[in-house]
């Protein structure tokens, strides 16, 4: 009963804290100064009568509790509202891209971070902290810039397809959209691989100090089974936590990095959206990333559960 009492409670948080966002999302945006019918202002051919409709439009002549329970109605449709940008195209745009590089991140970075902590105190676990605190630290648009510099003329630096390839085949375009994603992805996972070495290291030094894994080396135990199987296993609570922090703001695109590379997702729309008073796209774009947030974090407290069963004690 335990174990099903921490699922219902985490669970049922968890849908609470996502009622909470909903609301705060609707009110944080309702006090932002001005609307898209405000901008129509500066454009000189928009007449009092067509501000009104679209303000009728937008439900924007209503009170603000009517708003609230027509934003809430939308919501149970599957409806963000109305805007100028395409919410969807622009997600589906940045999370090949983002997932790429996370998932290069969260591999290298564990495995670097394994082999610091185990290497501790030589030469090998200077040099693996000393270039993920170099990374780390990096500007993000600098590396980018770096990287456009380095790779011009090798790889794609700009956009996401080649406008001048004319009825590409499947595996063409396959080809194409692969080179031109792989320096930003480059990018982003280079700029992250640095904090899971960090995080990964600090985890397993704490688990490589305890009595189990000097045990398990006075039984002769090969070094690759011990952090495997003991270490590693032992060391994942932090590690998971991580991960399910990435991964959850993997929707959330990089704006810096699709600004330099010109790369149309979602992060690129959102600084757009920004410049328009587009608050139907911004709440659209936030409320797809508090839910990823949610979601992921929900999974890591259900694979706590699985990881370490004294949770429930």
């Amino acid at each position: 009963m335990r174990g099903t009492d921490y699922v219902l409670k985490r669970v049922g948080f968890a849908i609470v804290t996502v009622f909470v966002a909903v609301t705060i999302n609707f009110v944080l945006f309702r006090l932002a100064p001005g609307t898209a019918v405000s901008n129509l202002s500066r454009v000189p051919h928009a007449t009092q009568q067509l501000r009104h409709a679209l303000e009728v439009q937008f439900g924007l002549d209503k009170s603000k509790w009517q708003q609230y329970v027509i934003y809430l109605k939308q919501l149970a449709h599957g409806n963000l509202g109305i805007s100028y940008a395409n919410l969807r195209i622009a997600l589906i745009n940045t999370l090949p891209m983002v997932t790429l590089g996370t998932v290069f991140a969260i591999v290298f970075g564990t495995f670097t971070g394994v082999i610091a902590a185990w290497r501790r105190g030589t030469k090998t676990e200077g040099l693996t902290v000393s270039t993920a605190l170099g990374f780390y630290a990096m500007p993000t648009q600098w590396l980018a810039l770096m990287l456009i510099i380095i790779f011009a003329g090798v790889l794609p630096t700009g956009g996401m397809t080649n406008e001048f390839l004319l009825a590409p085949t499947f595996w063409d375009h396959v080809k194409d959209l692969g080179s031109h994603i792989l320096l930003p992805s480059l990018t982003l996972g280079l700029v992250l691989y640095g904090e899971y070495t960090l995080i990964v290291r600090s985890a397993m030094l704490e688990t490589l100090g305890e009595d189990y894994i000097l045990t398990a080396r006075a039984k002769g135990l090969k070094p690759r089974t011990i952090v495997r199987k003991h270490a590693l296993r032992n060391a994942m609570l932090p590690i998971t936590t991580l991960i399910a922090l990435s991964l959850g703001y993997i929707v959330a695109g990089a704006i810096l990095i699709e600004t330099v590379f010109s790369w149309p997702g979602i992060g690129r729309a959102v600084y757009e959206a920004v410049l328009q008073r587009d608050y139907p796209m911004l709440e659209g774009a936030f409320l797809v990333l508090t839910l990823s947030v949610i979601f992921f974090n929900l999974v890591a407290d259900l694979l706590y559960f699985r990881l370490d069963p004294r949770i429930t004690e």
